[in-house]
């Protein structure tokens, strides 16, 4: 997935609003003010896209994908980089920034996460 592939499956889900930080020539995802994706690069300007993920969750993909590495410039227990020229399959890339944005969301105080969760009445 580029770029733009990745921004249009985010903003496909609730409440989610992107900037761009001069300071970090990054792109930044958030809900509700709180960030779950960060694109960028890292120091030789190689595409990353990093996302939050369960700690036990992170070592898997970094065990499974040389392209996933701990958190660049993040916290490396909860934070996972993707190469995006890498070799993570999309549907992998997708199960990853549905954890990192359902982690943020799971955060949020009650009153707000109820403005994105969407409620079935049986």
């Amino acid at each position: 997935m580029n770029q733009k592939q990745i921004e249009e499956y985010c903003l496909s889900k609730k409440g989610v609003e992107f900037d761009y930080k001069i300071e970090w020539e990054a792109t930044r995802g958030q809900i509700h003010n709180k960030m779950f994706i960060l694109i960028g690069g890292d120091k030789e300007k190689r595409e990353i896209v990093s996302l939050k993920c369960e700690p036990m969750m992170a070592e898997i993909y970094r065990t499974e994908y040389k392209d996933v590495i701990p958190g660049y410039y993040l916290n490396k227990v909860h934070w996972n980089s993707i190469y995006m020229d890498g070799e993570v399959p999309d549907n992998v890339l997708k199960e990853m920034i549905d954890m990192s944005y359902n982690l943020v969301l799971q955060s949020l105080p009650k009153k707000i996460k109820e403005q994105y969760i969407y409620r079935i009445k049986l």
